[in-house]
C-alpha cells in the first residue's frame, strides 16, 4: 500500500504541474470554460492525493466469537481488474474519482473514456507513466460513437473484469447492469439527476439567487447534479424570478471557451442543443412564460441561449426529464409538503438543493428529500471528501470519500481453528 499511495502521489504532483495543458486539453474536447477546466484538473488532481492517503488506511479486523478455540478475521482483499466508463461532460474528474479509489484498492483499471472526450484520458495515461505506474495498470481503450456499445459490452461480460463502475444516462446503466448481471459482477453506477432547487419563504433571496447560478449554469448546464427544476414559494416567487433574470443577464457570457470573458461555453453536440430547444417549445406550448433567453443563440449550431421560464408546470417535459443544458424553469408552490413531494415525484435522486433558514424546516426537508446529497443554502456541493452518488434510479454505490475506495474491495472472512 506504501508504494500504491506514493504512485498516486507522483501522478498527483505531475497532474498539477501541467494543468495548465490538461484544462486546455478539456476545452478544445468539450468546449467547457477554460476557467471551469482548470477548476476540474484541480479537482480531479485531488481525488488522487486523497486516494493516495486512503491507500495506507485499508484496514481489517479481528471478530470475538463465543469459540474458544477458535478466532476470526476479516481481510480487505482488491477485487481485481476493474472496468471503467467515464462521461465527457467531466473527461478528467470522472477518471481520477474511479481510478484513484481502484488503484488505492490495489485493483488494476481498464477505461473506456466516452467517444467525445478521449484525449482526456489518454493525457492523464501519459502522466501515470511519468509517474512510475507499472506498464498494465491504467489502461485506456478509447473507441468511436459506433463501436461504444460493443466496447462497453465487452467490458462488462468479461470474465477476466471483476468489477464496472460507471458514471452517464440512467439508460445506459440500465443496459449495462444486464450485461454485468450475466456473470455477476460488482456494479458502481453513477447515474442521471433531475435536482430540485427549492427556495422557501424564509430564504435569503439574494444567497439563494447565487446558489441558482453556481448549481444551474456550471458547464452550461451539463453535469448531472445541475439544478433541473426551480421549486419557489409564493411569497417570494416574484422577486427570485426577477432577481435570478437579472444575474444570468449580468453574469453569463456566451461563447468560445478559451475566451477569458466566456462563462458558458458550446453544449456539447447539436442533440443537446435540440434537447434543450424541445424543452423549451414544449414548455411554452403549454403555457410557460419565456422570462429571459428562450432560443439557439446567434454563435453557432452548438450555443443555446441562458434561458429562464417562469409559469411552468407540472405537465412539461423540463419537469420530469433532465434537460442537461443550460435551462432554468421555475414552478410556484405554496406550502412545504407541496415542494417536497414535487421535488420526490421523480424516479431518480442524485442531488437536492433548497434554501430556507428556519432550522426545524431545514432538518424537515434534508431528511425528506430522496436524493443521496443535500446542498442547504449551497449551490455547490462536490468534494473528494465528501461520498458523492445518488438513491433510486441515480445509482449504486458512492465515490470520493473514505466510503468510495469500499467499492473496489472484497470482504474475507478468515475462520482460524484448532488453537
Amino acid at each position: 500500500s506504501q508504494e500504491r499511495s506514493s504512485l498516486l502521489r507522483k501522478w498527483y504532483d505531475l497532474m498539477i504541474q501541467n494543468k495548465d495543458d490538461l484544462a486546455k486539453i478539456i476545452t478544445a474536447e468539450s468546449g467547457k470554460p477554460l476557467k471551469e477546466a482548470q477548476g476540474e484538473i484541480l479537482y480531479s488532481a485531488l481525488f488522487l492525493e486523497w486516494f493516495s492517503e486512503e491507500a495506507r488506511r485499508v484496514y481489517g479486523d479481528v471478530i470475538c466469537t463465543p469459540a474458544k478455540e477458535k478466532r476470526a478475521l476479516v481481510l480487505k482483499q482488491p477485487l481485481g481488474v476493474a472496468a471503467v466508463i467515464t462521461p465527457w461532460n467531466f473527461p478528467s474528474a470522472m477518471i481520477t474519482r474511479k481510478v484513484g479509489a481502484a488503484l488505492a484498492a490495489g485493483c488494476t483499471v481498464v477505461v473506456k473514456p466516452a467517444e467525445h472526450t478521449p484525449f482526456s484520458a489518454l493525457a492523464l495515461a501519459e502522466l501515470a507513466d511519468q509517474a512510475g505506474m507499472p506498464a498494465g495498470v491504467y489502461n485506456v481503450v478509447p473507441c468511436s460513437r459506433t463501436k461504444a456499445k460493443e466496447v462497453g459490452e465487452a467490458l462488462c461480460t468479461d470474465p477476466l473484469v471483476s468489477k464496472i463502475s460507471f458514471t452517464g444516462s440512467t439508460a445506459t446503466g440500465k443496459v449495462l447492469l444486464h450485461h454485468a448481471a450475466g456473470s455477476v459482477k460488482r456494479v458502481s453506477m453513477e447515474l442521471g439527476g433531475h435536482a430540485p432547487f427549492i427556495v422557501f419563504d424564509s430564504a435569503d433571496v439574494d444567497r439563494a439567487v447565487a446558489g441558482a447560478m453556481a448549481s444551474k449554469f456550471r458547464n452550461s448546464g451539463q453535469t448531472c447534479v445541475c439544478s433541473n427544476r426551480f421549486l419557489v414559494q409564493r411569497g417570494i416567487h416574484d422577486s427570485f424570478v426577477k432577481k435570478f433574470a437579472e444575474a444570468m443577464k449580468t453574469n453569463l457570457r456566451v461563447g468560445n471557451g478559451f475566451e477569458e470573458t466566456t462563462t458558458q461555453g458550446p453544449l456539447i453536440d447539436e442533440k443537446a442543443v435540440e434537447k434543450v430547444e424541445k424543452h423549451v417549445n414544449d414548455a411554452v406550448s403549454k403555457g410557460a412564460t419565456v422570462v429571459t433567453g428562450g432560443k439557439r443563440h446567434q454563435l453557432g449550431k452548438n450555443f443555446f441561449e441562458p434561458t429562464l421560464l417562469s409559469n411552468v408546470t407540472q405537465d412539461m417535459l423540463c419537469s420530469h426529464e433532465e434537460t442537461f443544458g443550460p435551462l432554468a424553469p421555475v414552478i410556484k408552490f405554496d406550502t412545504e409538503e407541496e415542494a417536497v413531494a414535487i421535488a420526490n415525484a421523480a424516479d431518480v435522486g442524485l442531488a437536492g438543493y433548497f434554501y430556507s433558514q428556519d432550522p426545524a424546516q431545514i432538518w424537515r426537508v434534508a431528511e425528506q428529500l430522496e436524493v443521496g446529497m443535500v446542498g442547504v443554502n449551497e449551490g455547490l456541493i462536490s468534494s473528494v471528501e465528501c461520498p458523492f452518488g445518488g438513491v433510486k434510479q441515480s445509482g449504486l454505490g458512492r465515490e470520493g470519500s473514505k466510503y468510495g475506495i469500499d467499492e473496489y474491495l472484497e470482504i474475507k472472512y478468515v475462520c482460524f481453528g484448532g488453537l
